[in-house]
């Protein structure tokens, strides 16, 4: 469905935003104190005497409208990374904000005002997915923050829409900031970055949110940054966001963060003294009830009534721009139909999204894509029917959940055999001993096991009920029945196993691989992950997702869980313990990358070009998605190995060879340095166009690395 802004009336936006303001001010100024306070909170009461409605502004959208009954799910946020796709992120939040209005309108004629109900969405997660083992590391676009700024800049895009003035739907950027786990501490631990990491990889994706993507919400994170709770951070809250980045928008709280600095930081002595700190340090709106201490903290001179104002002007401000604050607002995104809302197009979406996010690990002696008419497949596996397994955290529900037995069981003949077992349970030994699955499978010529994690092992805090950590993961193996059933498998096997892995996170995937002729990883793919999955297995697509964090070996070699330092993390500064590194992704054709031509960079322009050729030397139509890294003077010493600058979706027909161009700026040759400053150093750079990060492990890929050598 399209929203034309031309429905607009004809004003200049500089007289809307003139008159908004007035109109918020107006009614500000006529509110009692009391009145004021109920404001600052999520639940926020109605004011029948200023047609003020009732208002919560809990909600989420992650991956799709979440938490509120019928909609699209679409792949979770890890999995939409995986796409490298940002016109495809985009089109994904589009729909996600055209269902959420139809959703609001429906639930405004039967009188939910309740959470989950608004349209202010607490999406997306752009904190780094520093550490593997963060249970939320799902909720993320990975370990990048080039990567995370763009995906997420395209998520945002499509939550609130083209209109210079109104919101289709108001999108917020979270947790701000450096915050990355561990769930067990995340109430109370204190995040002590170098200002180099602070600057270079905790901060540029809030940063891009903020100035480019004009994103209208701030969440401020649980954790202390430096000593001080992120949610009363006056360097983070007024200094950065506000008065250096512009932000215009409004800063909410995490749900009893304000509380948190009282109860488990110590840094006030009571809820009233509290919310004063986090009010006068740039907190508009406390989720939770800490707020209604600044009466209290009125009546103790910790604030003025002006801070309850100044706080109210940005929420009040989001309202209008949504035109929900009073009856007779406006709003051009109204009248979207309720037929909108989990309809088939948007499945189809949601499909294409799945497909492209999907990546193939390994497929040893091009076993896939399999046959339709193949004779006989055995499935066996926790995951093969688990509709858990596509959701990950932060769903909604579709009456169209399309498991992976079946997408394999839609696509095959009528003539072929297809017969599933459990095989095991998917976090205990089996029971009874007398377990079919093994004999059974072994004598079929191909057998797909389904494993992985879901949301019970791996999530937040309070929503991993089978993690004794709160949601992370001490190691990074799959549950230890899950393997022992791929060992029975695998045992002196003559048939082929292709492994399929589900997940929010990297998994351990070397006793896996060596198991298996072939490896998928899924991630949390969504409502439609078993036709995607369908697709991709027997050819009616090539994979072509990609990893937006790198797998490590083992977990027993990573720094410790809660040390923020980023030396021996992500594709940046790890030198070894690689699996699989950022970026690889395997298709069903083998791609070769030549003709690097590079623009003489030159300090006094803003960008040069760089030109590379792909050619599709195998018989397969696919997409693949090349990456332009740069390594500057000090890599691997004061700066990274390698940083992310570009990267592409190219289609790629059999046979086919096409020419791709990025458009590198200048100041993306900048590197920061100890002191948090951007530089642009003396020295040889080297740029490098390749399927993955460079790595000891890219060589995998059979993809050429290309590279230049410069100096500036």
């Amino acid at each position: 469905m399209l929203i034309m802004t031309a429905m607009l009336p004809a004003y200049a936006l500089s007289d809307l935003e003139t008159t908004m303001t007035n109109k918020a001010l107006d009614l500000i100024n006529k509110m009692t104190v009391d009145e004021k306070i109920g404001q600052l909170m999520n639940d926020a009461p109605g004011i029948d005497r200023l047609h003020i409605p009732s208002y919560n502004w809990w909600n989420e959208a992650l991956h799709g409208v979440a938490r509120s009954g019928r909609s699209t799910v679409f792949p979770q946020a890890i999995g939409l990374a995986a796409t490298f796709d940002t016109s495809l992120v985009h089109r994904v939040a589009d729909a996600v904000s055209t269902e959420g209005r139809a959703k609001f309108e429906v639930a405004q004629r039967i009188g939910n005002r309740g959470r989950f109900a608004g349209l202010t969405y607490w999406t997306p997660n752009i904190n780094i997915f520093r550490d593997p083992r963060w249970g939320r590391g799902q909720e993320t676009y990975g370990e990048d923050p080039y990567l995370t700024g763009c995906i997420g800049l395209s998520y945002v895009k499509g939550l609130q829409g083209e209109d210079p003035f109104y919101l289709k739907s108001a999108a917020c950027a979270k947790h701000f900031a450096v915050h990355s786990g561990p769930e067990a501490l995340r109430h109370v631990f204190n995040a002590v970055p170098s200002e180099k990491d602070l600057y270079e990889t905790y901060l540029p994706a809030f940063e891009k949110l903020v100035k480019e993507g004009h994103v209208e919400a701030v969440m401020g994170a649980y954790n202390k940054l430096n000593g001080i709770s992120a949610s009363a951070s006056t360097f983070l809250l007024t200094d950065l966001l506000r008065k250096k980045w512009g932000f215009t928008g409004h800063v909410v709280s995490d749900c009893d963060a304000v509380k948190d600095i009282y109860t488990e930081q110590k840094m006030a002595k009571d809820g009233p003294e509290a919310a004063a700190m986090s009010l006068k340090s740039g907190l508009d709106l406390n989720c939770g009830d800490t707020f209604l201490g600044l009466k209290e903290a009125l009546e103790r001179k910790l604030i003025t009534e002006k801070d309850l104002d100044k706080a109210l002007l940005p929420l009040f401000m989001t309202r209008l721009k949504l035109g929900i604050l009073t009856p007779d607002d406006y709003s051009p995104y109204r009248g979207i139909p309720e037929s909108v809302i989990a309809s088939d197009q948007h499945a189809e979406l949601a499909r294409e999204a799945a497909r492209k996010g999907i990546v193939l690990l390994k497929n040893d002696n091009q076993l896939l894509p399999l046959s339709k008419s193949i004779r006989e497949i055995y499935i066996t596996g926790p995951v093969a029917l688990d509709a858990y397994a596509l959701l990950g955290n932060y769903y909604g529900f579709s009456g169209k959940m399309s498991t992976f037995m079946e997408g394999i069981v839609n696509k095959v003949s009528n003539g072929t055999s297809i017969n599933f077992k459990m095989g095991t349970l998917p976090t205990v030994a089996n029971l009874n001993p007398n377990e079919w699955a093994v004999e059974q499978a072994r004598k079929a010529p191909v057998c797909i096991v389904f494993l992985g994690l879901n949301g019970t092992i791996e999530g937040e805090e309070g929503d991993a009920i089978a993690s004794p950590t709160k949601g992370d993961k001490v190691s990074l193996s799959l549950p230890e029945p899950q393997m022992v059933l791929l060992r029975k498998l695998g045992k002196d096997r003559t048939n082929k196993i292709i492994t399929v892995v589900t997940a929010g996170s990297p998994v351990d995937v070397r006793e896996i691989s060596e198991l298996s002729d072939a490896v998928f990883l899924t991630w949390y793919p969504g409502q439609e992950g078993g036709n995607a999955l369908g697709d991709l297995l027997f050819g009616d697509a090539s994979p072509s997702g990609r990893l937006p964090v790198t797998f490590p070996l083992s977990a027993e070699a990573l720094p410790a869980f809660d040390d923020y330092s980023m030396q021996g993390r992500t594709y940046k500064y790890m030198k070894d313990n690689i699996a699989y590194p950022f970026g690889y992704g395997l298709t069903y054709s083998t791609i070769t990358y030549g003709n690097l031509v590079v623009e003489q960079p030159d300090p006094k322009k803003t960008s040069f070009s760089v030109k590379v050729t792909l050619e599709n030397r195998g018989k397969y139509a696919v997409e693949e998605v090349p990456q332009l890294y740069v390594k500057t003077p000090g890599s691997g010493v004061t700066t990274p190995l390698n940083t992310l600058i570009g990267f592409r979706r190219v289609p790629l027909l059999p046979g086919e060879r096409k020419e791709v161009s990025f458009q590198v700026g200048m100041d993306q040759l900048n590197m920061v340095m100890e002191d948090g400053k951007k530089r642009l150093l003396k020295g040889s750079y080297t740029l490098t166009v390749s399927g993955a990060a460079p790595s000891e492990r890219t060589t995998a890929l059979n993809v050429p690395q290309c590279s230049w050598n410069g100096s500036l």
